[in-house]
């Protein structure tokens, strides 16, 4: 039997308890409080960070960098998981779904919160209600290169050989909907040239099959690239963005033959919707640290990724940027995808 007697300070004690019925209350009270100690002692197991892409691309590679370092910070693992597919989608969607603890993340990008939504007729998600952005990482220049067997140095010389033989040559990309692909469709639509395209899981498995000259011609993301450009074994033509970059100076822009073309890719961090402040603060404190370390530095210097680093806030205002100036290109692109 138990009793209860309030004390003056309205305080309780209890009398009569028999072992199993205090050890009861104890277990009682520790789940009435113990969520708030639970929340503050984040994280206490392995995050898992979904790489929309296959391994072996930017993202990835961005990716696998950054969960080294956040891993030290958070003091649980970070692992990398490649749910590759759809043009991200798959990888995107399975985190939306994920319950919003902290300890399912999404390697985002341009592809998964800004193309997809615009070029797919069913919207698995949403970019901006479903998700909980947590920090802007990295913009990431693309590039088109060629296997070198193809008798081209220049992009004018690409576009000379692709208006003599139209529909005879094909390029590759990571996959329908993605920046890569829209880089590619961009291209066609300035210059009035005529070639397939050739979707892949990732850039990964896209390059495997450029290097063994299946497809002649791709449109990648820089940095999975930048190894085979300087090995030779893939010849750069030129990058998409405006100004050339740092790493190879030497690689004109698209746009110094086709006025006005420009495209790139960024990398992010986002965390299912609904996922507690206090749990997004640890994942931006721990990744903005992770992008100040000289390591990573150095490794994004060598993919000629920009570092940027951003509030939570600062990536809600970016995705919503990002929508509004992807829409006017992928209508003149006329791309969409079922």
């Amino acid at each position: 039997m138990l009793c209860f007697l309030t004390g003056e300070k309205g305080g309780v004690s209890v009398v009569g308890l028999n072992r199993r019925s205090a050890l009861g209350l104890a277990l009682a009270a520790g789940l009435a409080f113990g969520s708030p100690a639970q929340a503050q002692e984040f994280p206490s197991q392995t995050i898992t960070l979904v790489v929309p892409f296959a391994a072996g691309g930017s993202t990835d590679l961005v990716a696998r960098v950054i969960a080294e370092k956040m891993s030290g910070e958070l003091g649980q693992n970070v692992i990398v998981e490649n749910v590759g597919g759809a043009g991200g989608n798959l990888g995107a969607d399975r985190v939306a779904r994920a319950e919003p603890d902290g300890y399912t993340i999404l390697m985002g990008t341009v592809a998964t919160h800004a193309l997809n939504p615009l070029i797919l007729k069913t919207k698995p998600y949403d970019p901006v209600t479903d998700f909980t952005p947590v920090s802007l990482l990295v913009l990431v220049p693309n590039v088109l290169a060629v296997n070198p067997q193809l008798p081209v140095n220049t992009v004018q010389e690409l576009i000379d050989l692709l208006k003599s033989k139209p529909g005879e040559y094909s390029y590759a990309s990571s996959g329908n909907g993605t920046p890569l692909h829209l880089s590619g469709e961009l291209f066609k639509s300035m210059t009035g040239v005529d070639m397939q395209h050739v979707p892949y899981k990732g850039s990964g498995p896209a390059l495997t099959d450029v290097l063994a000259n299946q497809v002649p011609i791709i449109f990648d993301n820089l940095p999975s690239s930048s190894g085979h450009m300087k090995s030779g074994t893939l010849k750069a033509l030129g990058v998409t963005t405006v100004e050339r970059a740092a790493s190879f100076p030497d690689v004109p822009t698209i746009a110094e033959t086709v006025p006005g073309y420009e495209t790139y890719s960024w990398n992010a961090l986002f965390a299912p919707k609904d996922t507690p402040a206090d749990v997004v603060a640890k994942l931006n404190a721990a990744a903005n640290k992770a992008l100040t370390d000289e390591t990573v530095k150095a490794r994004m210097k060598d993919f000629s990724a920009t570092i940027v680093g951003s509030t939570p806030e600062e990536l809600g205002a970016h995705v919503k940027a990002e929508l509004a100036k992807w829409e006017p290109i992928v209508k003149a692109a006329n791309v969409q995808l079922d």
